[in-house]
């Protein structure tokens, strides 16, 4: 059975469709078949972030609304082999979407022998947040280092187990795992964003990794290519520690602290 992954955060803007996008990639870059989708009902992104705008024929509303199946409305992604988009209506309605039809997208990816089902969460806990929540069998919370994020990741919380379809029938509980972007160890160090150790505290629940603050970002938002992709930059790097970790290798965290100027570096500062 495929595991069902959804990414979410309680705010808008914290790299959540960027960190779906990447450990989407990075999965099937390890040989896993991966179908990824777009819950955002009106306001679709992924679709942007992964290149693939131009291909949408059927989206996820065609499919829950037994409009188009499965096999027609999923888009193979150019980047990777084994990897599926399901884009989102551009145009459909946010309270078009229902349990049945979720539960009939769900279970037609897990028939098709999906390892990984990838769900892209709007921001907060409204409708379409709460339909993908109730068939996780794990959650990954987005959060940027300053208080608000933090704590409208909290309030995420809170809804993630209340939500889901194996609380109700008394299954183990969703795995959760929290994800912090937008880090940077020089502004935790001057005091001007909140440190790892702390954010962890504050929501108790285990660091799958630390996405650090880069330009990179916003260039391979632009260009519909999944920043993963960007070799030997941090946050490429950053993502496939949490694809491992995910995976359940043990991998040290990095981009934790200020990298350490060489000789010339301090000389010449």
């Amino acid at each position: 059975m495929g595991r069902v992954i959804v990414v979410t955060s309680g705010k808008g803007g914290v790299g959540k469709t960027t960190t779906s996008a990447s450990i989407s990639v990075g999965l099937a870059l390890k040989g896993y078949t991966v179908a990824v989708i777009d819950f955002d009902v009106g306001l679709r992104n992924l679709d942007l972030m992964m290149g693939c705008e131009k291909n949408i024929v059927h989206d996820f509303l065609n499919v829950a609304k037994n409009q188009a199946s499965i096999t027609q409305a999923l888009i193979a992604d150019k980047w990777v082999k084994n990897l599926y988009i399901l884009a989102s209506s551009q145009t459909g309605n946010k309270d078009d979407l229902t349990t049945q039809g979720v539960s009939k997208v769900i279970d037609a990816l897990k028939k098709a022998g999906f390892d990984f089902i990838i769900c892209d969460s709007p921001a907060g806990i409204e409708k379409g947040a709460k339909l993908a929540l109730h068939y996780a069998d794990e959650a990954i919370v987005i959060t940027n280092p300053e208080i608000t994020s933090v704590r409208d990741a909290d309030r995420i919380l809170g809804v993630i187990q209340d939500t889901s379809k194996r609380s109700k029938e008394n299954k183990s509980p969703v795995l959760e795992h929290l994800v912090l972007t937008r880090y940077q160890p020089t502004k935790v160090k001057n005091g001007e964003m909140l440190a790892v150790d702390k954010i962890v505290t504050m929501l108790d629940i285990p660091l799958l990794g630390v996405v650090p603050e880069a330009e990179q970002v916003l260039s391979a938002i632009n260009s519909g290519r999944p920043v993963i992709l960007d070799k030997g930059t941090d946050v490429s790097e950053a993502y496939k520690d949490i694809v491992a970790r995910l995976l359940g290798e043990d991998c040290q965290q990095r981009f934790l602290t200020e990298p350490k100027k060489g000789f010339f570096s301090r000389i010449f500062k």
